[in-house]
């Protein structure tokens, strides 16, 4: 298995260097060393794009939701999907994102297969006042013609129930950790062993310990440039 994971301020890896690596670099430039057509699979979790965070109850757990996703609310500079399209060996992406987001996924991948998939949280912030509960995240899912799911049973529901890791989120100061078995299973439903697993949003390790047990190879990115006005972190 082989396992790469970026950071920042770091440059000159070829492709073949950045296995097994912990690299530091701007996304955006780093995904120009990866030739045509060498990812199978591609499961990304980037900043998600709100217009509001509406009404609630609840006040005290409400603004701290709202200060934990204030770094990500604002979206990013969709140009990395260009490079994605060039370095999948055929279109096969998981993109973890808000309601706000999906008009521009499913038109961004109009000539592909696609699919929408659901986190349904049982321990959501209950903020109910004018708004249903936030109690779903969204995974849009894109592949092109030819491309196999290789679901069983226990792994083939579009809804995956769980609730929120709170303690990894407090641990990891990061306010939308997702299920590890989540991960999982998208990964063994979408690549075969031996095959090339690219997040390039990395901001975690839910994906690196999906990887670990289920032996695949690992390209990873942890991305903190051109990301609406520079804000993340």
């Amino acid at each position: 298995m082989k396992i790469l994971i970026f950071y920042t301020h770091t440059h000159g890896y070829s492709f073949n260097e950045m296995f097994n690596n912990i690299v530091c670099g701007d996304s955006y430039e780093l995904i120009k060393n990866i030739p045509d057509k060498s990812i199978d699979l591609v499961i990304i979790d980037p900043p998600y794009l709100f217009d509001n965070f509406g009404g609630g109850c609840f006040g005290n757990e409400r603004k701290k939701s709202r200060k934990e996703l204030e770094a990500i609310r604002h979206g990013f500079d969709y140009s990395i999907f260009q490079e994605l399209k060039r370095i999948m060996k055929k279109t096969n992406i998981y993109i973890f994102c808000s309601k706000a987001q999906l008009k521009d996924y499913f038109n961004l991948f109009d000539k592909e297969n696609t699919d929408l998939l659901v986190w349904h949280k049982t321990n959501p912030i209950p903020a109910i006042a004018n708004n249903y509960l936030s109690d779903l995240e969204y995974c849009f899912f894109a592949r092109e013609e030819g491309v196999k799911v290789n679901c069983i049973y226990e792994t083939s529901s579009k809804v995956f129930e769980s609730p929120i890791n709170k303690k990894d989120k407090e641990k990891y100061k990061h306010p939308t950790i997702k299920p590890i078995l989540m991960i999982k299973n998208l990964i063994k439903n979408s690549s075969a062993e031996g095959d090339i697993v690219l997040d390039c949003f990395s901001r975690k390790w839910d994906n690196l310990c999906s990887i670990k047990r289920i032996k695949k190879k690992f390209y990873r990115n942890r991305n903190r440039s051109r990301i609406s006005q520079n804000k993340f972190r």
